[in-house]
């Protein structure tokens, strides 16, 4: 049977390896996210702040199952308690939290929209509008059957323009892919009006 941790009580942290796993894959979630990724679960976007969140958190709930159904799961005080491995963990807990909430802030003024129709196998044109005051801009995302897509554009629109949720956009496809159109009028230009969206 494994010894119990000093002072004779059974630790309750979180063990290692699913404290480990959840903030390396919050972590993957941000850079993912900094690189210009986007999900898309059922027809709608989930913001990748979201998602990173939810894994720092997932061991809090995961840890009294853990040790409820298998006593023997954490790892051993050596390993799993080592100071040089805590301060690592911790460190990589603080630069998640922190992708996550600026994350966060930086969607606070942005609305995601998955336009229609959808093209060939699957594939989904996404954008990602933001406006304030009198600037205004978005990205264009690719997102494959798969619901994971990446950004192929990105425009500016005079005077906090917000084409997307004016409806003011075409968007058609071929074999080649898809082109959406974004429309402007005289005062509040769209620049550049045509993207290209290929999930290949």
């Amino acid at each position: 049977m494994r010894p119990a941790a000093r002072g004779g009580t059974e630790p309750t942290g979180p063990p290692v390896p699913v404290a480990a796993a959840g903030v390396l894959l919050a972590l993957l979630v941000v850079v993912g996210s900094w690189g210009g990724m986007v999900l898309v679960v059922a027809g709608r976007v989930v913001p990748t702040w979201l998602v990173s969140g939810a894994l720092l958190l997932t061991p809090l709930v995961i840890t009294p199952f853990w040790h409820l159904v298998d006593r023997w799961a954490r790892v051993p005080d050596d390993v799993g308690r080592s100071v040089r491995i805590r301060r690592v963990l911790t460190l990589l807990t603080v630069l998640a939290w922190l992708g996550t909430g600026l994350g966060l802030l930086d969607d606070l003024s942005a609305t995601y929209r998955v336009l229609e129709p959808g093209g060939p196998d699957g594939c989904r044109a996404v954008a990602r509008q933001t406006s304030f005051l009198f600037a205004g801009g978005g990205e264009v995302y690719a997102v494959p059957a798969t619901g994971i897509g990446w950004q192929v554009s990105t425009w500016t629109a005079d005077d906090g323009g917000t084409p997307i949720t004016d409806h003011a956009y075409e968007l058609r496809w071929s074999d080649d892919g898809g082109s959406l159109i974004l429309h402007g009028d005289v005062g509040q230009p769209v620049w550049p009006a045509l993207h290209e969206v290929d999930c290949r």
